[in-house]
């Protein structure tokens, strides 16, 4: 399937092509943190399946759990963050975050990874009040 992605100013834009069965959700602590949400949902594209076509994104290389490290790369000037590699110059593959791609809809994950570090109450949210568009913040005291 053919993507297309960029960050949320547009200083960073992409194209790939990824399979759509191979999105996974990862749960670990890292992911967690980088994303400032529960889990983060990713999808690979080897390197010769991926190009960035406008920017070049910062890189900060993070030391996995298992002892891996990892560059995240992100917008240095809005923050979004873009994929995950190997270190190094001609990676085998990137994981591009799904957030994004213009085409997310169409990425449902397929698998979860990490779930002994998943928050417990982040696989039944459905429950959760809900709206259809944001709601007003509260106004500070």
């Amino acid at each position: 399937m053919k993507i297309e992605g960029r960050c949320h100013c547009g200083a960073i834009q992409y194209e790939a092509e990824v399979d759509p069965a191979t999105v996974s959700i990862c749960h670990c602590s890292d992911c967690q943190t980088l994303s400032g949400a529960p889990y983060r949902a990713s999808v690979p594209a080897r390197d010769d399946d991926f190009t960035l076509t406008h920017g070049t994104p910062r890189i900060y290389v993070k030391t996995a759990e298992s002892g891996n490290k990892r560059a995240q790369a992100f917008c240095g000037e809005c923050g979004t963050s873009i994929y995950s590699s190997e270190v190094g110059d001609k990676p085998a593959f990137y994981m591009l975050r799904v957030g994004p791609i213009r085409q997310r809809e169409q990425l449902p994950p397929v698998k979860q990874i990490w779930r002994n570090s998943a928050m417990p109450w982040s696989g039944d949210i459905m429950g959760v009040e809900s709206h259809p568009r944001g709601v007003p913040m509260p106004k500070a005291p």
